[in-house]
């Protein structure tokens, strides 16, 4: 059984990337079970705060990320990049240096590179493939749900892979 862990990088109701998250894990390959964690009682990122493995939000995310086999992220792009809140979560999962729960895997365009970029600073092993990348996002959600077809069939692809890769 593959355990994935889902997050978000937008807080919004109605979350076009968490709607993406609800349609990837009902698109998981049999035997793989895809959770979706919260950003939303996240604190910013405080190193005075950063003791014992942090503030009981950050510890119950630490855990959920340490547990589960591949980590699955979903973002907007905000100007040119990936929003603070993601970046805030990465941070607090990547401590303490060296020793944290990211330092292991991951799963648009320029909002991706700069994910993979920031991953690489916490030695996370990012999941070689290309990334999946949805246009238009908000005429192929529908509802929460992702409707059209051929996104579906890809992220079923890609997801299959990702599984593969993690099972080696």
């Amino acid at each position: 059984m593959t355990q994935l862990i889902g997050i978000s990088g937008s807080l919004r109701n109605n979350s076009l990337n968490t709607a993406l998250l609800a349609s990837a894990s009902e698109l998981a390959p049999e035997g793989t079970t895809l959770r979706v964690a919260s950003l939303a009682s996240i604190p910013l990122y405080n190193g005075d705060l950063d003791i014992d493995g942090g503030p009981e939000p950050i510890r119950a995310l630490k855990e959920q990320i340490g547990a589960a086999d591949g980590l699955v992220l979903a973002t907007p792009e905000y100007n040119y990049g990936i929003p603070g809140v993601l970046k805030n979560a990465i941070d607090w999962a990547s401590r303490p240096a060296f020793r944290s729960v990211l330092a292991g895997a991951v799963g648009t365009a320029r909002a991706q590179a700069q994910l993979r970029q920031v991953l690489a600073g916490t030695l996370s092993e990012v999941f070689p493939h290309p990334d999946f990348l949805l246009a238009n996002a908000h005429e192929k959600i529908q509802q929460g749900a992702l409707v059209d077809e051929g996104s579906r069939v890809l992220l079923r692809e890609m997801l299959e892979r990702y599984v593969s890769w993690i099972n080696g």
